[in-house]
């Protein structure tokens, strides 16, 4: 789904053809269509193996994917360092040969970061069951009982769809970060190319540690909203709808961020990758309308692909672990209100 090797990135790019509107609407089918498989692999797996050891055998599962650490971080790694490489081969006034092979290497490191993206993400969905499973445990120790989740209970239905209901909203927090920040730098530029003559003719140089100070502060102030919601959403439920609601919640947050994360970080890829397709010269290549149209879906789907998609990884592990840390608070004070 992410190559430039195969049909989807090669549709993208084809239908950059008839504007950005086109390239938008096939890169979001492509990165919808791209969480079928990973979604039914995760399933067998799953089921295999809860079939070998149970709830055990899903968690010592997870941990094996976990033990994979260093190599997913190093073909993630790969794709930073071989763009970078290629923006200070161009910076740098290098022959065009050299910026031809690192354009071939960036695309490759798009699909590393995608698949590495895709396996973190099913790992943490798997690690984020098993997690589930000792929640339910703890809350068992600590009631002397033990609990069941029914969907025929209300209280588990409404934290479904609160759970499912919150990496939306992470997500659009992280997007809207991107957006506000990316206006305030293009002011920032705009501004330095008024007031600083010479800048285009290489006479004068820009004030790039201002854009930087600017993305820098953005980052850190933009994700303070996101960091309290992951924290503050399982506490309100867990303590004013029960304990039933927030093991629904956890559940939610498992599926719909396991869904969001694959659909956001391969349609990103596929946006980038179909421009780099265009750039190799197919469809009029560099300065056509084509390249054009696949700029704009390339800029839609870096925050997909950078911000939104990564972050809920973290969101589905944080928000379980949250839950198992505060499970004998939730018991000994939750309101219950079902």
């Amino acid at each position: 789904y992410t190559s430039t090797k195969y049909k989807p990135v090669r549709k993208i790019a084809e239908a950059s053809v008839t504007g950005a509107g086109t390239n938008l609407i096939s890169g979001l089918a492509v990165g919808l269509q791209s969480v079928f498989w990973p979604v039914l692999i995760i399933c067998a797996g799953i089921i295999t193996a809860y079939s070998l050891a149970g709830i055990y055998g899903i968690a010592v599962a997870a941990i094996s994917m976990l033990s994979l650490t260093g190599l997913i971080i190093a073909l993630d790694s790969y794709g930073p360092i071989t763009d970078n490489a290629g923006g200070i081969a161009e910076m740098a006034g290098l022959d065009k040969k050299v910026r031809k092979n690192t354009d071939a290497l960036d695309a490759v490191g798009n699909t590393t970061k995608a698949v590495t993206k895709g396996y973190a993400i099913g790992s943490a969905a798997l690690a984020a069951l098993a997690l589930f499973a000792a929640f339910t445990q703890e809350i068992g120790h600590v009631m002397d009982k033990q609990l069941y989740f029914l969907l025929t209970d209300p209280a588990v239905l409404v934290g479904l769809f609160i759970g499912a209901l919150l990496p939306f909203t992470f997500s659009a927090l992280c997007m809207t970060a991107v957006g506000n920040t990316a206006q305030k730098i293009v002011e920032e530029v705009r501004r330095q190319f008024k007031s600083i003559k010479g800048i285009m003719t290489g006479e004068a140089k820009p004030e790039y540690g201002v854009c930087v100070d600017i993305v820098t502060k953005a980052a850190l102030r933009n994700m303070i909203l996101p960091a309290v919601l992951a924290i503050t959403a399982p506490l309100l439920v867990g303590l004013l709808l029960g304990i039933k609601a927030l093991g629904g919640l956890l559940i939610g947050v498992i599926l719909s961020g396991l869904l969001l994360a694959l659909f956001m970080s391969n349609s990103g890829a596929a946006w980038d990758n179909a421009k780099k397709y265009i750039e190799d010269g197919n469809f009029g290549g560099k300065g056509s309308e084509a390249h054009k149209a696949a700029i704009v879906g390339d800029t839609v789907g870096d925050p997909f692909k950078d911000t939104a998609g990564p972050a809920l990884n973290a969101l589905i592990k944080v928000i379980n672990t949250f839950a198992i840390v505060f499970a004998p608070l939730f018991v000994m004070y939750g309101l219950n209100l079902f």
